[in-house]
């Protein structure tokens, strides 16, 4: 016991050493489980170990949905979409006070819905809305903040590559039911996000759409529908069990690419760039499962998780009190990790004490990933925070403060979605995906 409680310590040490340096989290983790590996294991041991775990971790069928979805999201981020799921949305926000901002939030959770990507829909959707905005007089760190605000919704508005790999860590909980229970969550996000652009909107004076002709949005829709319907072939294929995840991720690579050939948005010579950049994206992600696993073995081994469980359930047995402290340690942990490693290494701690209390594995998966995709618009690392900056050509401090009655209602549905478990189990449970 002494050698794992060693091991735990230099695992945690030499992470926390790493970041502090400004190591990339895969390097950080990485490093620190190999360090880890060889106070318990001999140096040989500890290496075939470190590359048996890394294999196992990313040699997954399910995995494979992963870089499919990238490679999806690369592609409609290319193919012009966004621009059909704007004009779609603005038609959808009608004549509200502040209707462009109201728009940006609707084409986020529609685009981020259809990429899976906060990041990919604060980028497309914010360089395509922040010009028109600004043309209507609305202020700068206004828009950015709705747009940073919004742009994580399709996180957990499936397809999500996040759930995925919740899916794969929880040991195996379904991805259909993990599709189906991150819909009310996350439209739930845009729609506190959209109450506080009214409510912002119209202290301000912001003005209207001016009214669309109907002809004029019948055509919007039906420009968005071919969009649109990759969502319900998608996902209705997999809640049919027509197809996998893993299938219907493929099938989300063609339908993308046949419709960006027929908008002639996109060319045969565009396809080695599209493949790179979501190959590297790709490359990332899967790396960081990869070293994470070999994490996860040396905690397990070290009974790291038993004795977090311990300790908290030593300090409360109030379910209540139980998840307040997950949620304010996943809320920090998000701040400056990224949610896929952070997924990997806080639910196999988190999960068991979890299960004790007979929380759901589903909707203690849509709490993880609700709290973690908060931290991407939360500095000092926030992927879609910067990104949205960087789109609206501002500062990170000049869209912070504009940004915090945003953070405070998303907190709020946070609360919700995590005291109300229906809110995350009713659509599941109504299509009999879960008991």
């Amino acid at each position: 016991m002494v050698s794992a409680g060693l091991a735990g310590l230099i695992l945690f040490a030499a992470v926390a050493f790493f970041l502090i340096i400004g190591a990339p989290i895969s390097i950080s983790v990485g490093i620190a489980s190999m360090l880890a590996m060889f106070s318990i294991l001999d140096p040989e041991n500890a290496l075939q170990t470190s590359a048996q775990r890394m294999f196992t971790g990313m040699n997954s069928f399910t995995l494979l949905a992963i870089p499919f979805f990238i490679l999806a999201g690369v592609i409609m981020n290319n193919g012009g979409i966004a621009m059909r799921l704007v004009n779609c949305a603005k038609v959808l926000a009608g004549r509200m006070p502040g209707s462009l901002a109201q728009t940006n939030v609707l084409a986020n959770m529609m685009f981020g819905s259809i990429s899976g990507s906060g990041v990919a829909a604060a980028a497309a959707v914010g360089s395509t809305m922040a010009p028109m905005q600004e043309k209507e007089g609305y202020d700068r760190s206004f828009s950015a903040a709705v747009n940073i605000a919004s742009a994580p919704t399709g996180m957990l508005i499936p397809p999500s590559n996040t759930l995925i790999v919740f899916s794969l860590v929880s040991g195996g909980t379904s991805i259909a039911a993990l599709f189906m229970a991150g819909y009310i969550p996350g439209i739930l996000w845009g729609i506190a996000c959209m109450i506080a652009a009214f409510i912002i909107a119209k202290r301000r004076g912001y003005k209207s759409n001016e009214k669309v002709p109907f002809k004029v949005a019948l055509k919007v829709f039906i420009d968005a529908i071919p969009s649109l319907l990759l969502i319900i072939i998608v996902i209705g294929g997999i809640i049919l069990g027509a197809f996998t995840a893993t299938e219907g991720s493929a099938i989300a690579v063609v339908y993308a690419l046949l419709l960006s050939f027929i908008y002639r948005t996109i060319k045969i010579k565009d396809l080695p760039r599209i493949l790179i950049e979501s190959t590297r994206t790709t490359a990332i992600v899967i790396f960081l499962i990869g070293v994470s696993t070999i994490m996860s073995w040396v905690m397990s081994f070290t009974g790291i998780p038993r004795l977090i469980a311990d300790t908290l359930l030593g300090f409360t047995d109030n379910m209540i009190i139980i998840l307040i402290i997950m949620n304010i340690v996943l809320l920090i942990v998000g701040t400056f990790m990224d949610p896929t490693p952070a997924i990997l290494i806080f639910t196999p701690i988190f999960l068991p004490i979890a299960l004790q209390f007979g929380m759901d594995p589903v909707h203690f998966g849509i709490m993880v990933v609700f709290n973690l995709s908060i931290g991407t618009i939360t500095p000092p690392v926030g992927p879609a925070l910067f990104v949205g900056a960087r789109v609206a050509k501002l500062k990170i401090e000049q869209v912070i403060r504009p940004l915090i009655p945003f953070f405070a209602v998303t907190v709020v549905v946070l609360l919700l979605v995590t005291y109300i478990p229906d809110l995350s189990l009713w659509l599941p449970k109504l299509l009999g995906l879960i008991k």
